[in-house]
């Protein structure tokens, strides 16, 4: 009976030390939170998309707090909450902020069925990573859209989708957040966040395709060919050529479409521009000869 008190009275003495080494380390060690990291945090979506750049909303809150107390919050933004939750998260840390212009995801590839013929069958696992893994794909183009969705799984927006009858991902500039997880979901870099433009309206290069013209013309009827004829009609130094591909620079583009009706394989496209008025050539001519 003595050697079981014993035991107890030696473990429970264990204990306590063990209790107030503990208890006195973690003092002595302890990192205090700045409270304003909680209110940053609280004030975030809590999508934890990655899409600022960090692994969550917490560590945003914590570079956002960093940076208000060296003075500016420049280059953080949140792209699910946008203007709106920047502004409160500026007022909250005392400081101002300038808004990001809007960004949006755009997918540069039109080679659907009818453009981009397909010349194999793929049988294996149904992910544009594996597929990109063995090859080329199903098609001539070794460049782009695998068309398995990689992008839809990784949106938590429900804002892209596959388009059934061209086999394209289509993205809802509505739902958009520009988050870029379907950015780093595609394999082939398909998919870029350029500025969203005033009403919306973009022009870029729908391809990626950097074979030589003839090689890429054979894989895809509307690749980007690399004649260089856009990039001599820009009047605003906003395209470049480089790897047989052109590329248009959002930040200098003035949307003056030029390059648009250049383009001989209609590589280049326009959205969400006004459709041109049609003149009815029959209807003034006729017009002409009555007053004449």
């Amino acid at each position: 009976m003595n050697f079981v008190l014993t035991a107890v009275c030696v473990l429970g003495a264990i204990a306590l030390v063990a209790a107030i080494v503990l208890y006195m380390v973690s003092k002595k060690f302890a990192v205090e939170e700045d409270p304003r990291i909680g209110e940053v945090t609280a004030l975030l979506p809590g999508a934890n998309c990655g899409g600022c750049g960090f692994a969550g909303c917490s560590g945003m809150a914590g570079a956002l707090v960093c940076g208000a107390d060296k003075g500016s919050i420049e280059g953080l933004v949140c792209p699910v909450g946008g203007e709106e939750v920047m502004k409160q998260v500026a007022d909250a840390l005392g400081i101002t902020v300038a808004i990001a212009e809007a960004m949006v995801a755009v997918v540069r590839c039109n080679g659907s069925c009818a453009h981009r013929p397909r010349i194999a069958a793929y049988d294996g696992l149904h992910t544009c990573a594996a597929m990109h893994a063995t090859g080329a794909g199903e098609t001539g183009c070794g460049f782009g859209c695998l068309g398995c969705g990689d992008c839809v799984e990784a949106c938590l927006f429900d804002a892209i989708h596959i388009n059934e009858e061209t086999g394209l991902p289509e993205v809802d500039e509505d739902k958009c957040t520009s988050c870029g997880a379907c950015v780093k979901a595609c394999p082939r870099h398909i998919i870029e966040l350029r500025k969203k433009g005033p009403k919306g309206r973009r022009v870029y290069v729908q391809c990626v395709n950097m074979d030589k013209g003839a090689v890429a013309k054979k894989a895809c009827e509307v690749a980007c060919i690399g004649c260089g004829k856009c990039e001599k009609v820009c009047k605003f130094e906003a395209i470049t050529i480089e790897n047989n591909l052109s590329y248009i620079d959002y930040n200098k583009c003035r949307l003056c479409t030029k390059c648009v009706d250049e383009c001989p394989t209609g590589a280049i496209v326009k959205i969400n521009f006004p459709l041109k008025k049609m003149v009815n050539t029959e209807v003034v001519s006729q017009e002409s000869e009555v007053k004449a």
